[in-house]
């Protein structure tokens, strides 16, 4: 049975049926009464009443621990959860029973202040991972309270290329020099930025190649497991070759090629684009180069098997940036 009590300039609404017991606090008695109605329609239709009194912060953390770990992304995955619990209370703090659309479309606003839209949408993904995970594994939400709240827009795809002078620069700001093997961490940012410009290789693929790996015999580079979980041989052009071989002289001693994380190949080659004055560039803006140039040699369905592509319409709309003034002299 619902109640409706005035508390001070706002509203009390408490519904008590059976062992359900819920209450919430609302500046309209309009709002308080729809809800209760809407509260006790669940409870009757049973979508109401086996859900576990936790917080959506509770939620996160089980995630976190039990399914973030799997990943490939853990590490990422698991700052933007610690990220969520220390900075949205508002989200993190609201009991499971009493959690809506209203809550998450609430976080949406709050966070589009400070981050883009891009972000926004990868971290969406994380928080309805969780709701469906704790829909259908842990029986601690019957339905799932971010499916009906609008997505900020997709974002529209980049199209940056960078060009010969860019790369100089780079390679001057990294120390790096085409004839001495690259011995810093530095330099071999700079050689990774060539080897991602003529493999079309991912930045965390790159850090994680092995000697084992590399069969120059056969100009190739095997990725065991990639972005998308999937292997794949990538190809390897003179340049690609020469580069692995000077790198590996400077670090024929170490587990992997370029003796790098993908985190300290991020920072170096951040503070070699500032070096060098050059703004709006990322190092995953070499893929879009590489495949650019690629193009030019090899027919679609190859090429999506060199970029461990499965859908050719991202290998289209986010990587492909012809130069249209060239493709013009080729119809002549």
């Amino acid at each position: 049975m619902a109640t409706i009590e005035p508390r001070g300039d706002k509203w009390r609404a408490k519904v008590r049926k059976g062992k359900i017991c819920r209450s919430h606090t609302f500046k309209r008695k309009a709002d308080a009464v729809a809800w209760a109605t809407k509260l006790e329609a669940e409870i009757d239709a049973g979508r109401i009443g086996s859900v576990p009194d936790k917080s959506f912060g509770e939620l996160l953390t089980r995630y976190a621990k039990e399914v973030s770990v799997t990943k490939r992304g853990a590490r990422w995955e698991q700052l933007r959860i610690d990220l969520f619990i220390r900075e949205y209370p508002a989200l993190c703090e609201t009991r499971l029973p009493d959690i809506g659309p209203e809550t998450f479309a609430a976080w949406r606003d709050e966070r589009l202040k400070t981050v883009s839209q891009l972000t926004v949408r990868r971290e969406w993904a994380i928080l309805m991972h969780a709701c469906n995970i704790a829909i259908k594994e842990w029986r601690w939400l019957t339905t799932s309270p971010i499916s009906t709240v609008k997505k900020p827009d997709t974002v529209k795809a980049r199209s940056r290329r960078p060009d010969d002078k860019e790369t100089e620069a780079i390679l001057q700001a990294c120390g790096y020099r085409k004839e001495d093997p690259p011995l810093s961490q530095m330099s071999r940012t700079g050689a990774a930025w060539l080897f991602a410009i003529e493999t079309a290789m991912r930045a965390g693929e790159i850090c994680r190649i092995r000697p084992e790996e590399v069969n120059f015999a056969k100009r190739l580079v095997h990725i065991p497991t990639s972005k998308n979980g999937h292997s794949r041989d990538v190809p390897l052009s003179r340049e690609a070759v020469r580069l692995l071989k000077q790198v590996m002289q400077a670090t024929e001693t170490k587990e992997t090629v370029f003796d790098l994380k993908a985190a300290n190949l991020d920072a170096l080659f951040r503070r070699a684009k500032e070096k060098a004055l050059i703004e709006d560039l990322h190092f995953h803006d070499s893929r879009r180069e590489a495949l650019t140039r690629m193009a030019r040699k090899l027919d679609v369905m190859t090429l999506a098997k060199v970029s461990g592509h499965r859908d050719l319409r991202i290998l289209q709309n986010t990587y492909y940036a012809p130069d249209m003034e060239g493709v013009a002299s080729l119809l002549d």
